[in-house]
């Protein structure tokens, strides 16, 4: 007698969340540096060593009181169906993003990323967010949208922020690579010593009050103010 197959539901959300931290998902990510070509152009990020110092001072700061915080919430607040949090918290991630170049790249990529949700995996709470978000007006965030996906596809919320976490570095150094003199070594050798910080920052996000979330980096800003209207760049943002 032949027995029925083994549904591995950790696999499932586990494959889910590599699709959608991949290159190939279309969120439109690929096409922005997230405020690093405009600290290129002004000479503040210029090799391997300012690069990490980038990545220490900025990137993960803003994953610790940012994006992983916000991300932690919406997650707690769809299984809840909590929907007056989630406007509260698209309102949030976009009123942090004092860059306009920042708050329309999160507002892209946040909205197709809800977008492939709702038409690839065909959920009801995908697509009451979206009529929600349209009809109230809600910024989108590139944040709560990999909360959606994380609870459509049943992951935990500790994965999940691992994955924004990866895939915010790995897209972050991809960039890297196209505007420094970055080799892949070294890349890597970043994102592994990024990634290996990343398990108390989640640790911390999980643990974040509402009231606490959120974090200002003026060099940051005025870089990409600078970016939108550089007289050449190969980055949206």
């Amino acid at each position: 007698m032949t027995s029925a197959p083994v549904i591995n539901t950790d696999a499932a959300w586990l494959v889910g969340l590599l699709q959608a931290g991949d290159s190939f998902y279309p969120t439109g990510s690929y096409a922005h540096s997230f405020g690093l070509e405009g600290l290129v152009q002004q000479g503040v990020v210029r090799d391997r060593a300012t690069l990490r110092d980038y990545i220490v001072l900025s990137a993960l700061p803003a994953l610790r009181h940012t994006d992983l915080p916000l991300a932690a919430h919406a997650w707690r607040a769809f299984g809840e169906t909590n929907w007056p949090r989630l406007g509260e918290l698209c309102v949030l991630s976009a009123a942090l993003k004092t860059a306009r170049e920042a708050r329309a790249a999160s507002e892209n990529i946040g909205r197709q990323r809800a977008e492939l949700v709702a038409s690839l995996r065909a959920h009801p709470l995908a697509q009451e967010f979206l009529r929600r978000a349209a009809s109230e007006n809600w910024p989108h965030s590139a944040a709560l949208s990999a909360a959606l996906e994380g609870r459509v596809l049943g992951a935990p919320l500790t994965a999940v922020l691992a994955g924004i976490s990866y895939a915010t570095l790995s897209s972050l150094l991809s960039a890297a690579m196209k505007i420094l003199r970055l080799g892949q070594n070294a890349a890597q050798s970043l994102l592994t010593e990024a990634l290996a910080a990343t398990p108390k920052l989640i640790l911390a996000a999980e643990q974040t009050a509402f009231e606490d979330i959120g974090w200002f980096n003026p060099w940051l800003d005025i870089a990409a103010a600078r970016h939108e209207t550089a007289d050449a760049r190969m980055f949206i943002s």
